[in-house]
């Protein structure tokens, strides 16, 4: 992993439209209206977190030099918020995103603090983080388009 660079921007919007792929192909948008569509998200969410976290934690995952996803990670004394982690379609599946989890869980074992996160009810990630042992937080809104997903290290697991 290395860290976010401006540079970086090309391939950050094409991570964030690849997210986005069924949602807009059910809709039937003109390719560019699509688009522009995506493009419109994709800078409102990049300056709501540059506003709001540190981009100390924001980093692109890549193998042999290619970039193939990003992570971005908040580590406060309280937490470790998953604020995103996103891998290319082409990447999903094979274990990367495993290795990531893996390694963020044991860094919140060893901080003893609990890692956060939000997820979309329908993410095929979701399965993931269940079989990770996340939990939802109790209070979490019911009507809410997104999980709210906490992960505890065991007593002793650090």
């Amino acid at each position: 992993m290395r860290t976010v660079t401006s540079a970086d921007e090309p391939f950050l919007f094409t991570l964030y439209a690849s997210t986005r792929e069924q949602e807009l192909s059910a809709w039937g948008w003109p390719p560019a209206q699509a688009e522009l569509f995506l493009r419109m998200q994709h800078q409102a969410q990049a300056r709501h977190y540059a506003a709001t976290y540190s981009p100390e934690g924001h980093a692109i995952i890549e193998v042999e030099g290619v970039p193939v996803g990003r992570q971005w990670l908040v580590r406060t004394s309280a937490e470790l918020l998953l604020l995103d982690v996103t891998l290319l379609p082409t990447r999903r599946g094979q274990g990367l995103g495993t290795h990531l989890l893996n390694a963020i869980q044991a860094e919140s074992a060893r901080a003893r603090v609990p890692v956060r996160l939000h997820v979309t009810r329908d993410n095929p990630a979701l399965r993931l983080y269940t079989r990770h042992g996340f939990t939802l937080v109790p209070g979490s809104d019911p009507a809410s388009p997104y999980l709210e997903l906490q992960w505890r290290a065991l007593e002793g697991d650090a």
